[in-house]
Formats: structure tokens, C-alpha cells, sequence
């Protein structure tokens, strides 16, 4: 069956009468809470209703947090009372606040601080995604700062005041990372009209301000709902393609934040149950939870619990998060470099000459995937250049995280277009002998990031490792070429199962290395903190390398080199791992 008679079995009507469901039944799905769970009980039978029977909720422990509202106030040079939201996992202030002088750090990133002495003092930032507000506050500790004030996004004259959460670590933490890596100091959101106006105050003289934290932070049993679409015949038995959203969300509808992903993923597993017969691969719906408040238990508890069946089935994660949102006018995807050039191909031929644009996946959202070497893309409207430099870089609508986020803010012309996108994105992933999977793109990223470290990390040795990768990349071409020359034969009516599995096996596994290589400072089996810095460049554990040659030969210097050396050798080991791999399948194969 041609990909044409999916998509257009998909309808924005059905996702939008779930949509209005959720909103005014289950409003507030704060997980941990009473509504929390009705929501998983809504997908789970919103799945059963539409034919995934092997549908079921889970329920985990998981530490939330439930923030109110934050008392807040400008003491000096004048006397002024602001309205304003203690940010989740804030620490709770003492009963008589804190007080302090408060210094503006622009993003709130370590570059932001340079020349400005924040010790024992209350910092003023921006909410944007740079870095994220758990980074922001995690950097604020470290500088010395005692709280956090963060201004919302969105025009000048927004008045909406935000929520948010601010714990670094991710997921559910382990001892380790609950002594390091949970947020240290009391955090709150002001709307922007009110942060630019402390902005400017700060600019003319020293501003003191007091603030008093309202939240609770514990343990909750916290529910997420999982679907399966398992297939009875396949030439590729148990694989599957991973489809997931968060469903729990802030006060109010969260019409776009998220009822809207959760409603398309029912709206998919509808018209591709009924298509099961004519699958090779099988999809399984993720409805997570905890997603802010819990800074993405639910699905890295999925990932740590089913870790043997991801390990070695799951072919892609596809992440829907906020599609159709008004006043988006062009096309974004975030992927692994691998998928890339297959996702581009079907957004062109979808989208009427809308303008798209690719960016490198990197860590946020519920991509709690990375460690298992999973690829995974997300693609949605999006905010021109402009839209964003007007607001802020309000990436996800000046609404985002507040009780304006309600059933206006969702375009249904344009979700019909996302859902038929979505339709053919799974649709080849189900159905293709051979995966649409390219590693050229993955070798070039690999191979551009090392160039552009070479000369720094030349007395760790990153010379030798440049030349293997530049191996790498001539290998990765002949895989590629020699994953179309079958893909021709398949759609001439020549292919041949075997080697269909032997390349998927190989794509699995290359993927299982370099997806967390680029993605992951902590490696296979941990989690890095939310909007961690390093996770802004490719290959995080090499973060450190420009440092090296700012430090003179003394004790600094010597322990950071022999971490990086050991960064490097992993490199080393997983460009050589993957050679091996090529090696092997181009033997098979020959």
C-alpha cells in the first residue's frame, strides 16, 4: 500500500475532540496528582477504544514537585510588589524569605557571569532554552548565588507569569546524583513586563529585592500509560519504532503543553492498527509522565525497565511534543544525523513549499533515550528567526508554561498537516525492508567536531583520532551505497531478507555506539543533568578540551588531562567499534 492511502486516513477533527476532552475534564495533570492519573486512565482506554488491546498504566515512584505561588517583592531603591510562581524543585526558603542585592545575567549561562560578582547575591535572568532553567540554576550554585529570579519569555509587554521546574538531575536520582545533582537554591518566574523593568533598574544602580518560596517536593506514586502494537508475523520479529509524549502538565488546559501530542499519538495507533497486517515493524506508544516536575522520570524509568527489549528492538524514538501551535509557520526537526536525510525527503513532499530547517538532537524534552544509542527525531511547527528574536526566543509561544496556554493557541489546519507528516514518518520506519538510515551525515558531524578540537587536543592524543574518523567517514560511505544498492533491489522485486537484516542489524548497532558518543557526556548507562553545557556541543565529553590549554602545568592541568585521555580513548574505541561493524557487514554481504 503506498504511504498516501495513511495519510490520509489520519483526521485533526478525532485529535481535536480528544483534545477538548482532556482540557476541560482532566485540567492540571500534575503527576503525583488525582488528575495525574485520571489522564493515564484516559489514554489507556482513549488506546483500548481505538484497537491497541495490549494497552496498560504503570505506576512508579517518582520525586515531584507541586511549586505555588512565590511572594516577591523590590525593597530597594524602592518599594515594589511583584507577582510571582516559586519554580518547581525551588528549595523552600526559610518562614522570613531571603533578601538580597540583584545582579542581571542576561541567559544565565557561564559566559554570562564573566566580569560580575553574584556571591551571596540574587540573580535576575532570561527563561529561554539557553541554557535550560535547571542548567541556569545549577550554574547560579556554583557562581555563589543565593536565589534565582527568572523572567518569562514573549513580548515586552507579556504579563503572564511562568512555570517551570529547575532539577538538574534526570529522572528519578540515584544516591549519587541526589547528593550533586538536585537544585540548591530557591528559584521563582515573573512575568517579562515585570523582569524588563527590573532589568532596567538594575542597569541604573543596585536594586535589593526579598522573596519567600511556597512548594512541596517528595515522593509520589506517578503513572504512565504504555501501548503496543505488537506484530504476530515479521521477517523482523519483536522490532518496533517508539512513539512518546508526556502527558502530566502545568495549571490550566496545557492545550499545546501537551494534550495535543498525546491526542495525535491516539489518533496514529488508530488508523496504523488497522494497517497491522501490512507492517514489518511494530510501534509502541509511550504516555510519560513527570516531564517538568519530574524532570523526565516516567520515561527514563521506561528506558531503565525495559532496557533488554530496547536494546534490541527499538529502531527510532519519535517524540511528539506541542505540534500545531498557532502563529508557527515553518517546519523544524531536530534528529540524529543518521535519520536525517529520510525525514527531510517527507516533510519536503508534505509540506506545499513551507520552509524547513534540521537542527542536531540534543538532550531535552523526554529523550531519555541517548545512553541506549536509540535515534530519535522530533518535527513540529516553528517560530520564524524573527518571531523569536521579537519574543525572546519564546521557542514554544509566549503562553508556554502558563494558564494562557488554552484551546486557541492550537491551529487544526495546520495539525492536519503535522498528522499526516507524522502518518508518513511512521509509515516508512513500519514498513521499510531497509531502514532509511544514512551515516555519512554521522561521520561528517563526528569528523567536524574532532577537526575543530584537533589542535587543542594534541596532548591527549586527538590527532590519531581524527585520522580514524576520517576512516570512518570513506567506511560509512560504502555502507550507505551499499544499503541503496538493496533498497533498489527491494523495490524492484529482488530483495532479500537476509541482507535486509543483516544491514538493519548493523544500523542498530552503529547507532547503539555513535548516538551516544555525540549525545552523552556520562556514557551508556547515565543520565546527564538537564540542559547540561557540554550537551550543546558534538561529543560532550570533550567539552573540557579548549580548557586544557588556558591551564598551566600544575595539579589543575594534570587532572583534567588524564580525564581527557580517557575521553579520548573512548572515542577511539567507538569510531574503531563502528569500523568493525562496516567491516563485518560488508563481508556478509558480499
Amino acid at each position: 500500500m503506498a504511504p498516501a492511502s495513511v495519510i490520509d486516513e489520519v483526521d485533526a477533527a478525532n485529535v481535536r475532540r480528544h483534545v477538548e476532552t482532556i482540557v476541560t475534564e482532566i485540567p492540571h495533570r500534575a503527576a503525583g496528582s488525582e488528575n495525574g492519573k485520571r489522564m493515564a486512565e484516559y489514554s489507556a482506554a482513549a488506546m483500548r477504544e481505538v484497537g491497541v488491546a495490549d494497552t496498560h498504566v504503570h505506576e512508579l515512584p517518582a520525586i515531584v514537585s507541586f511549586p505555588e505561588h512565590a511572594d516577591f517583592a523590590v525593597t530597594a531603591p524602592t518599594q515594589i510588589s511583584i507577582q510571582a510562581n516559586t519554580l518547581g524543585h525551588s528549595t523552600l526558603t526559610m518562614p522570613e524569605g531571603i533578601g538580597g542585592d540583584l545582579v542581571y545575567v542576561g541567559s544565565g549561562a557561564f559566559a554570562d557571569y564573566e566580569g560580575k560578582d553574584v556571591r551571596g547575591k540574587i540573580i535576575l535572568t532570561e527563561l529561554s532554552y539557553s541554557p535550560a532553567r535547571h542548567e541556569k540554576q545549577r550554574i547560579a550554585a556554583l557562581k555563589g548565588a543565593i536565589g534565582c529570579v527568572m523572567m518569562n519569555w514573549g513580548h515586552p509587554e507579556n504579563e503572564a507569569v511562568p512555570f517551570g521546574s529547575v532539577k538538574p538531575a534526570w529522572g528519578t536520582p540515584t544516591p549519587d546524583t541526589y547528593d550533586t545533582e538536585m537544585a540548591t537554591l530557591p528559584c521563582i518566574g515573573i512575568s517579562r513586563a515585570a523582569g524588563l523593568k527590573l532589568k532596567d533598574m538594575c542597569a541604573e544602580g543596585t536594586v535589593r529585592v526579598w522573596l519567600k518560596t511556597h512548594v512541596e517536593n517528595g515522593w509520589r506514586p506517578v503513572q504512565i500509560t504504555v501501548g503496543e502494537i505488537a506484530l504476530d508475523a515479521s521477517p523482523e520479529p519483536g522490532d518496533f519504532v517508539l512513539v512518546g509524549g508526556h502527558q502530566d502538565s502545568w495549571p490550566g488546559e496545557a492545550a499545546t503543553d501537551n494534550a495535543a501530542g498525546n491526542a495525535c499519538m491516539i489518533e496514529l495507533a488508530r488508523v496504523f492498527n488497522q494497517h497491522r497486517a501490512e507492517l514489518r515493524r511494530g510501534l509502541v506508544f509511550g504516555f510519560w509522565t513527570a516531564h517538568e516536575t519530574g524532570t523526565m522520570a516516567g520515561s527514563s524509568w521506561f528506558a531503565d525497565r525495559n532496557w533488554d527489549k530496547l536494546r534490541d528492538h527499538a529502531v527510532t524514538y519519535f517524540q511528539i511534543d506541542q505540534p500545531g501551535c498557532v502563529g508557527t509557520t515553518r517546519w523544524a526537526t531536530s534528529s540524529n544525523a543518521e535519520l536525517k536525510s529520510f525525514h527531510d525527503r517527507i516533510e519536503k513532499n508534505l509540506l506545499g513549499g513551507r520552509e524547513n530547517y534540521w537542527k542536531r538532537a540534543a538532550k531535552s524534552g523526554d529523550s531519555s533515550f541517548f545512553g541506549l544509542g536509540i535515534p530519535m527525531f522530533h518535527g513540529e511547527g516553528s517560530f520564524t528567526e524573527q518571531e523569536l528574536k521579537d519574543t525572546a526566543l519564546a521557542t514554544l509561544g509566549w503562553w508556554h508554561h502558563s494558564i494562557e496556554n488554552k484551546l486557541d493557541k492550537l491551529d487544526w489546519d495546520w495539525m492536519q498537516v503535522h498528522l499526516r507528516i507524522y502518518a508518513a514518518y511512521l509509515w516508512e520506519l513500519c514498513t521499510a525492508p531497509v531502514l532509511p538510515f544514512a551515516y555519512r551525515p554521522v561521520a561528517d558531524q563526528i569528523l567536524a567536531r574532532l577537526n575543530e578540537l584537533a589542535a587543542a587536543g594534541a596532548p591527549v592524543g586527538l590527532g590519531s583520532v581524527v585520522e580514524q574518523a576520517e576512516t570512518f567517514a570513506e567506511a560509512a560511505d560504502r555502507l550507505d551505497a551499499l544499503a541503496e544498492t538493496w533498497r533498489a533491489k527491494f523495490a524492484d522485486g529482488a530483495g532479500d531478507e537476509d541482507a535486509a537484516r543483516t544491514l538493519n542489524a548493523a544500523f542498530k548497532k552503529l547507532s547503539h555506539m555513535l548516538v551516544t558518543l555525540q549525545s552523552s557526556a556520562k556514557g551508556t548507562y547515565g543520565q546527564d543533568t538537564y540542559g547540561f553545557t557540554p550537551q550543546t556541543t558534538m561529543i560532550p565529553c570533550l567539552f573540557d578540551i579548549p580548557q586544557l590549554a588556558t591551564l598551566p602545568d600544575g595539579e589543575a592541568r594534570w587532572m583534567l588531562e588524564t580525564k581527557l585521555v580517557r575521553d579520548r580513548n573512548r572515542v577511539a574505541d567507538t569510531i574503531a567499534d563502528a569500523l568493525a561493524v562496516i567491516g563485518d557487514t560488508e563481508r556478509t554481504l558480499a
